[in-house]
Order: C-alpha cells, then sequence, then structure tokens
C-alpha cells in the first residue's frame, strides 16, 4: 500500500451514514456482550477481491489468483464465500478466476483488508449486532474511499443490527479466545496515532463494553516493516481457550527474533499456553523486509488457510497449524503477491458468526 498518499486526519463515519444505524439503549447494555472465537461456526466468509494497481504495482493479476484461489478454497469446502468486487471490469476478473461456489458482492469499497474495515460480530443474548468503529488509515497512513462506510453497510445488507462506536479499532488489532480474553499489541492499540485520548485503562474498559473481553493479554511490538503498527494477527493467534500460537525464529537472521521472544516472555508471565510454529524467517522484496506469517491464516468452519511464501519453512509451518485443527482441513495457499499490497488472507477476510440474523 506504499504508494498510496496518506491521509492526514482520524476519519469517522460520516453522520449521516451513522444515523441510519441505531445506538445501544440503556436495557441493551445490560446484557452480557459476547465474541466468538473465529473457529466457532460460522454462516459465511466475505472476502475482499483486488482492484487497485497502485496498490499492488507490478503484483495485482498474481494477488487477485491468489486471493480467488482462497475464496475457491473456502467455498469448495461447504461454506459460502462472499467475494466483493469494485466495479464491472474487476467483477469479470473475479469471474475467470473463481468457481461457480464462489458469490460475487458487487460494493464499494476501496481496501480489500475487511478484517479491518469489515464488521465485527458480537451476541447480546439472542441477537447477533455487527459493531463498527472508527477507521482512520491505520493511523493516517492509508485510506481509500469507502474504507469508512463498507464494514456497516455489508453488515447491515445481511440484517444484523449495526452500532457504532467512537473510536479507532481494526479487527486485526485483536484476537480472542472465546472465554473473555483477547490479546493485543501496544505498539498498536496504545499508538498516538489511533485514540491519543485514551489510556490503557481506557480501552481495556472499550473492549469489554464493545466486544465483551473480560481481560487483555498486552504484547509488546508487532512484525517488522508491519505497516499496520503490529496486528497481533501477524504475531499471535488463540487457537483454543487460553492457548496462544507464537512462532519461533527461523535462522539467525530472522528480523523478528527479539518480537518473537518478548511475546513469549508476556505470554508465559499471564499464564498462557503457547504452541510453537515456525517463522517464514527472512522474507524480502526489493530488499526491504516483508511481515510474512504463517500466523495471519483464516479459520473457516471447514477449512484452515494458511500463507505461504515459497520459504523452506512452509511445509513445516503448515504442518504445524494443521495439527491444532484435527476436526477441520488444513491447506497452504501461496500469498506472496497479497502480501505485496500489506497484507494475508486473515486481512482480507471476515467472518459472519453462525446464528439467528436479527433485523434492523
Amino acid at each position: 500500500m506504499s504508494s498510496k498518499e496518506s491521509a492526514t486526519k482520524a476519519a469517522r463515519l460520516p453522520k449521516a451514514a451513522a444515523e441510519l444505524y441505531t445506538n445501544r439503549t440503556s436495557e441493551s447494555r445490560s446484557m452480557t456482550i459476547h465474541m466468538p472465537p473465529e473457529w466457532a461456526p460460522q454462516d459465511w466468509l466475505w472476502i475482499g477481491f483486488p482492484h487497485d494497481a497502485d496498490e499492488w504495482p507490478g503484483y495485482l493479476e498474481r494477488a487477485q489468483e491468489q486471493i480467488a484461489a482462497f475464496a475457491n478454497a473456502v467455498a469448495e469446502s461447504g461454506q459460502e464465500v462472499r467475494l466483493l468486487v469494485r466495479n464491472e471490469a474487476n467483477e469479470a476478473r473475479a469471474r475467470e478466476l473463481v468457481s461457480d461456489a464462489v458469490t460475487l458482492e458487487p460494493r464499494s469499497y476501496g481496501d480489500i483488508w475487511l478484517r479491518d474495515t469489515g464488521p465485527l460480530i458480537v451476541s447480546r443474548g439472542a441477537q447477533r449486532v455487527a459493531k463498527r468503529f472508527g477507521f482512520n488509515g491505520w493511523g493516517g497512513k492509508y485510506l481509500m474511499e469507502g474504507d469508512q462506510t463498507i464494514g456497516s453497510e455489508i453488515a447491515a445488507d445481511a440484517g444484523l443490527l449495526v452500532e457504532i462506536s467512537d473510536w479507532i479499532l481494526e479487527g486485526g488489532a485483536i484476537d480472542g479466545d472465546g472465554t473473555g480474553l483477547v490479546v493485543t499489541t501496544e505498539q498498536c492499540l496504545l499508538n498516538p496515532n489511533r485514540n491519543p485520548d485514551l489510556s490503557r485503562a481506557d480501552i481495556e474498559q472499550r473492549l469489554k463494553d464493545d466486544l465483551g473481553f473480560e481481560r487483555v493479554l498486552w504484547l509488546g511490538d508487532g512484525l517488522v516493516n508491519d505497516h499496520t503498527d503490529g496486528h497481533v494477527d501477524n504475531l499471535a493467534r488463540f487457537v483454543a481457550a487460553n492457548t496462544l500460537l507464537i512462532p519461533t525464529p527461523s535462522g539467525p537472521d530472522d528480523p523478528n527474533i527479539g518480537i518473537y521472544g518478548a511475546a513469549r516472555t508476556r505470554a508465559e508471565a499471564a499464564e498462557v499456553s503457547i504452541i510453537d510454529v515456525p517463522s517464514p524467517g527472512l522474507i524480502e522484496r526489493d530488499g526491504q523486509i516483508e511481515p510474512a506469517s504463517y500466523v495471519n491464516f483464516a479459520i473457516t468452519t471447514h477449512l484452515v488457510v494458511v500463507p505461504t511464501f515459497g520459504s523452506g519453512h512452509d511445509d513445516a509451518g503448515v504442518a504445524a497449524i494443521a495439527a491444532l485443527f484435527a476436526d477441520r482441513a488444513t491447506i497452504g495457499l501461496p500469498a506472496d503477491a497479497v502480501l505485496a499490497g500489506g497484507g494475508g488472507f486473515h486481512c482480507a477476510s471476515q467472518q459472519l458468526p453462525a446464528g439467528k440474523l436479527t433485523s434492523r
């Protein structure tokens, strides 16, 4: 995404759009909020399809092919996939690449990273509620038309109640284990380019009020050169209750040796169980270190999809993750071109947890 113009100020949903959606009542605030873990059953998976050549200079066609392979794999596993396409040309390109099992959904969206711009779905009593937060282009770096509104639009069109929260949060910055424990990084959530007026205690309280998290595991920094300011979904992921997957360095030239070690130390101090997965090791593009990670896998109802990078550690990384999900298949798919645009399969997708739809 390095070729896009920097955003100059924090951005929130326009007032006119916000007025389309409901705010919580005092009664609803008193009900327990729960955010299901990603391994819970899902109704479908939204995926963004690349469309902007400036975001993937020299890599757009391959990035499209790799995202299409991701969509095909999930759809053919038996789960519905809704692939967002930007315009007629983009839709035609997607149709060339995906199977009939994939539903194409024309939308006005900017970046494809729906993990961050899409809705975060929680349950409140018998309701499913789509939570939407402010989005400012990852701290004022990158902002495209549609980024601020796409999350509310796809959630509302799915029949979900949509609630707007007045602080900046991206879905890739947090990961929950389904028991009220969430992991994040200080580099991202405490970064002054997100919520400069909120303290650590303020953010913890908002994570509780808006998403139902009771406990926060704070890790330090994310991966080197991660333009999201260290999203945790590239560093550490829950794979079961109180069980965190953290990479181990693959060789002395691994650029994230210290980062992995620091994350492990903090998780151990919090008495969180840790499972190892190899890192891809040093991955470079045009002389720059890439934030490549097998941890950016997507968990779907029947399938886990792990990004691979042409590293000698790819097979070991996929195998380590496959061993954790005996109830579903696990595959590795190339994602090096997707990474050229700044993210991976997890970043480009957002699940709708299974449950009864609630009308607006």
